[in-house]
């Protein structure tokens, strides 16, 4: 990651070929991140991480989260607030006692296959000291840290002008991909290119939603208004009460999913405000008594919590996605740690249903973390990717 500024080659003919489509996440690489080493993990539209505990499950969805959130313009500080437990176990300090952690990823769209690789130090002192975005065999931006007195790394990003690279220093605390739109002015096709391929994969991350809905907060009510539903679902009420009355179509496909996944005749979800200003969530039996969420087990509960986030969207969900990118382009991806906890295989299935549904809209993709992802190996829509502990 330190190397000189690569030389431009020519890309092969066909990375010159035009492509259509949403920017998506298509690879995501941990070269040296927590447990993981050289581990690369192939992303569809529906993605199930598969493995015992302790086999990297929830660190691959923490660097997936970790470069999204860089992408969006987060600090490296924000992003890592512990980047020591981020080290690869046993990784050794060179001479200048530092130590650190390698992630990437790939994203396809327009411009074909663009790749990001990051190298992030954690020790002595954490700071973003190299990174690489390339395409079609052509180093686009390249940065490395020069002097460690200063805050900042020397990048070199692709021009095809006058110049074939502009070198320029970038802060040491930022995605310096993110900052490109910023920093080239596009006069050139080499500049233009840039910018084309750094968009592409700033789409692709942008609206993440991480999540892991924890039932023993989702039973009490809740404060009316409290926002967007957070990553735990522990405000679920309050957003079954919004979601009920702004959209009766997507309102409708919850309760039948629901209906699929829950004990019991179920007619509709209701959100019933209290009078203290709270609001609590329950289930309509149809001719049986109404059953609070607060009865139901751990299994309900989660399913019909990620079973909202798949039907809702960025509106309703805890994610801020960036105004500049047009509605036509944007997808939520959702990273559900422990997908299939506490669920039955009934309950699971009618899940990674809805979930394949989802994705091919093209506006939600998933990313979920499994026990044993054999249930649903052979899935078309379902990409199931097997880690060793």
């Amino acid at each position: 990651m330190t190397a000189p500024f690569a030389a431009p080659v020519s890309p092969p003919p066909s990375a010159a070929r035009p492509r259509t489509g949403r920017p998506r996440l298509t690879e995501l690489r941990l070269s040296a991140f927590a447990g993981h080493r050289g581990a690369r993990f192939p992303l569809g539209a529906v993605t199930l991480l598969a493995g015992a505990s302790g086999s990297g499950k929830t660190s691959a969805l923490r660097a997936y989260q970790a470069l999204a959130r860089l992408a969006a313009g987060a600090g490296v500080g924000e992003v890592f607030p512990d980047p020591v437990a981020c080290v690869p176990e046993r990784a050794r300090p060179d001479a200048q006692r530092r130590r650190g952690f390698r992630i990437g990823c790939t994203a396809d769209g327009p411009q074909g296959p663009v790749r990001l690789d990051v190298a992030v130090q954690a020790e002595p002192g954490l700071r973003i000291v190299g990174e690489r975005l390339s395409a079609g065999g052509l180093v686009l931006l390249e940065t490395a840290l020069r002097d460690p007195a200063r805050r900042t790394v020397q990048a070199a990003w692709h021009t095809a002008g006058s110049a074939p690279v502009t070198r320029a220093p970038l802060p040491d605390d930022r995605l310096g991909t993110a900052l490109l739109p910023l920093r080239v002015a596009g006069g050139t096709d080499g500049q233009r290119r840039v910018l084309a391929a750094a968009e592409q994969l700033l789409v692709a991350l942008c609206s993440v939603f991480a999540c892991d809905p924890r039932p023993e907060r989702m039973r009490a009510p809740v404060p009316i208004g409290s926002g967007r539903l957070l990553g735990g679902c522990d405000n679920l009420a309050d957003v079954l009460l919004r979601t009920r009355a702004q959209c009766g179509r997507r309102h409708a496909q919850l309760v039948a999913a629901v209906r699929a996944g829950c004990a019991g005749p179920v007619t509709d979800v209701l959100a019933e405000p209290l009078g203290d200003g709270t609001v609590r969530a329950l289930l309509d039996r149809g001719t049986a008594p109404r059953t609070d969420l607060a009865r139901l087990g751990d299994g309900e509960l989660r399913y019909l919590a990620l079973t909202l986030v798949l039907l809702t969207g960025p509106g309703v969900l805890d994610v801020d996605p960036p105004g500049e990118v047009p509605g036509a382009l944007r997808a939520l991806t959702v990273l559900a740690d422990g997908f299939d906890r506490a669920l039955d295989l009934r309950q699971r299935e009618e899940l990674l249903r809805l979930a394949v549904r989802m994705g091919e809209r093209g506006h939600i993709r998933c990313v979920g973390a499994v026990s044993d992802g054999s249930w649903a190996a052979g899935t078309d829509g379902v990409t199931v990717v097997h880690l060793e502990p």
